[in-house]
């Protein structure tokens, strides 16, 4: 079959070419007003800006993803069509982060029913798990890598169900019609970003152990593929026309499905235990959202099996108890006490959070007014906390967890939408670490989303809530969230970045609600996280300057790259406001 490519698209992406010319990180963002340049910005960044927008709005990871939904606005359709074809083509273009191999999570505000709901496309488990999956003959965890690389890391995918299952309930075009813009460009090709080729350059040890992937990130002398190079990827066109055909029962039936479990079965030297029983019984949830109050806000996400929102909702609400708006971005303590209620929270999603259809959690608890009340009196001072352990919320009934062990290490990407009905995505995709588990598949990766749960399962005696189980789905920290105002949505925010994801989310809050910086701002200012006792400050940026301050507040320092990637869209008034992180190459699109 053979698709023709639309004009428009043609002439939108060569504009997207010379877009991702400028993104090269050693583009020093231009001095802006003095009206518009934020206190302590990270310095080294591309230069972005606010956009603003009255009709529609799409902030996205990649140019050319955000020209895919941008493209399906213009046609009339809405939010969830236009994630559906962003997503598509942001598994093409970064394919590192996302894709039709991994998961994502989906907070959705419907303007129509003025109703906020989430809906879960995690990764599940294989049902042939086992606990000592990720351990050695002698009960011993296996090293990350050997984990990672191979068939043994990959779970059932959600990806696809996820854009199927919200399509058929809330879509508007045609389902075929949204595949057109990523078939385009994996027929006729797109132009490799500056990231993509640092990242191919930086893992090629791993991407070459599969046949698949070292044929398509590597030119034909062995060399990785480089920035401004055209990449064509006709196999994932071809998958992409039968899902467009077939709808979800394409990837999770037939030849899809048995090539996806032929390949992780057959992964040489790793191989997994992923089945087509796996793929043919997944399903998408519809869950509660979760929300914290924070002063005049509701703070709103993802719940297990992300432990995004309770944690990201736990920081916030410890933090209302104090003045962070009259504190300000230029003193030490509120960097203090946004480090130390991050550490709180962490010490209790350590303990307490995964998917709560296999351990009972006390969600409740652990947001209860009282509860966070003694949490932040444990902030009270000027020095950091001695130690951060989780707490006792109530519970009704008890249960003894061991504290959690699981890396999740930094990749992952997000995108934010708003549609003339006013309809709300906010939506954060992974295979999760870069290049998911490193195997190709019919044009795709495959995630390693299984290295999420702790490799051990006990620890004494006591279970390890976030342990390995068949169809669990592991622990997340992905924060997509919609911050609601007087019972309205007021903003669309998320990012990629592993467990640091929480603390880019928190700071761009505090950022923008308490300081009173716009969006780009507080975007702007730099990373400053601290989750299991040293504070992690951004490397190259202004951030290092806090190091002796914070030394002195008795806090471990870590220098190192904290690359979030936040994409937000603010509702004020008929106005839309976006703004991309200057870390990634993201971009905003409006009308």
């Amino acid at each position: 079959m053979q698709w023709k490519a639309v004009g428009r698209w043609k002439a939108s992406y060569l504009a997207i070419w010379i877009a991702i010319g400028l993104v090269a990180p050693s583009c020093l963002a231009k001095k802006q007003s003095a009206d518009s340049v934020a206190p302590e910005a990270a310095t080294g960044l591309s230069q972005q800006t606010l956009v603003t927008g009255t009709e529609w709005m799409v902030a996205a990871a990649n140019p050319y993803a955000s020209e895919a939904g941008a493209a399906m606005l213009r046609q009339g359709g809405n939010a969830i069509d236009a994630m559906v074809a962003t997503q598509l083509v942001l598994g093409l273009v970064e394919p590192q982060s996302s894709g039709i191999g991994g998961g994502a999570f989906l907070v959705y505000w419907d303007a129509e029913k003025a109703a906020l709901t989430t809906f879960d496309g995690r990764e599940k488990a294989p049902y042939a798990t086992t606990p000592r999956l990720f351990q050695n003959n002698k009960g011993e965890p296996l090293a990350f890598f050997d984990a990672v690389v191979g068939g043994r890391s990959v779970g059932t995918p959600g990806t696809v169900k996820l854009l199927w299952h919200t399509h058929q309930r809330l879509g508007k075009l045609p389902w075929k019609a949204l595949f057109d813009p990523a078939m385009t460009l994996a027929l006729e090709g797109f132009t490799v970003s500056p990231r993509l080729a640092k990242l191919v350059e930086s893992d090629q040890e791993y991407l070459q152990r599969s046949a698949e992937s070292k044929a398509y990130f590597f030119n034909q002398d062995g060399s990785p593929i480089k920035a401004g190079q055209t990449l064509k990827n006709p196999v994932y066109a071809e998958t992409l026309n039968q899902i467009a055909e077939k709808g979800a029962s394409a990837f999770y039936h037939g030849p899809i499905a048995k090539d996806i479990v032929k390949t992780v079965r057959e992964a040489e030297g790793n191989p997994g235990v992923l089945s087509i029983m796996d793929l043919a019984t997944y399903q998408v949830k519809e869950r509660q959202p979760i929300c914290a109050p924070y002063r005049q806000y509701s703070i709103c996400g993802m719940g297990p099996p992300s432990s995004g929102a309770l944690t990201l909702g736990q920081i916030m609400a410890m933090l209302s108890h104090y003045p962070m708006e009259k504190l300000g971005p230029h003193n030490v303590q509120s960097w203090r006490l946004l480090g130390d209620a991050s550490r709180l929270a962490f010490a209790d999603r350590g303990r307490f959070m995964a998917d709560s259809d296999y351990v009972p959690m006390p969600t409740e608890g652990l947001l209860a007014p009282a509860y966070i009340e003694q949490r932040a009196t444990q902030l009270k001072g000027e020095r950091a906390l001695a130690d951060a352990k989780a707490g006792t919320p109530f519970w009704s009934h008890s249960m003894r967890y061991a504290p959690d062990e699981s890396l999740e290490l930094p990749s992952t990407s997000h995108f934010s939408i708003v549609d003339k009905e006013r309809n709300m995505v906010s939506i954060t995709t992974t295979i999760e670490n870069g290049f998911g588990s490193r195997l190709m598949v019919r044009g795709f990766l495959l995630n390693n989303e299984l290295t999420d749960f702790s490799f051990r399962s006990h620890v004494d005696g006591a279970p390890i809530a976030n342990r390995i189980e068949p169809g669990k789905r592991p622990r997340s920290s992905m924060a997509p969230t919609i911050v609601l105002k007087d019972d309205q949505p007021y903003l669309a925010i998320g990012s990629p970045g592993g467990s640091q994801i929480i603390g880019y989310v928190a700071k761009t809050l505090i950022g923008h609600l308490d300081w009173g910086l716009n969006l780009q701002q507080a975007i702007n200012l730099p990373n400053m996280n601290n989750r299991f006792g040293a504070f992690e400050l951004e490397q190259g940026t202004t951030a290092e300057q806090w190091a002796p301050k914070l030394e002195q507040l008795g806090f471990k320092i870590k220098i190192k790259p904290l690359n979030s990637g936040i994409q937000a869209i603010r509702l004020d008034g008929k106005q839309l406001i976006g703004a991309a992180d200057p870390r990634r190459e993201g971009k905003v699109i409006a009308r």
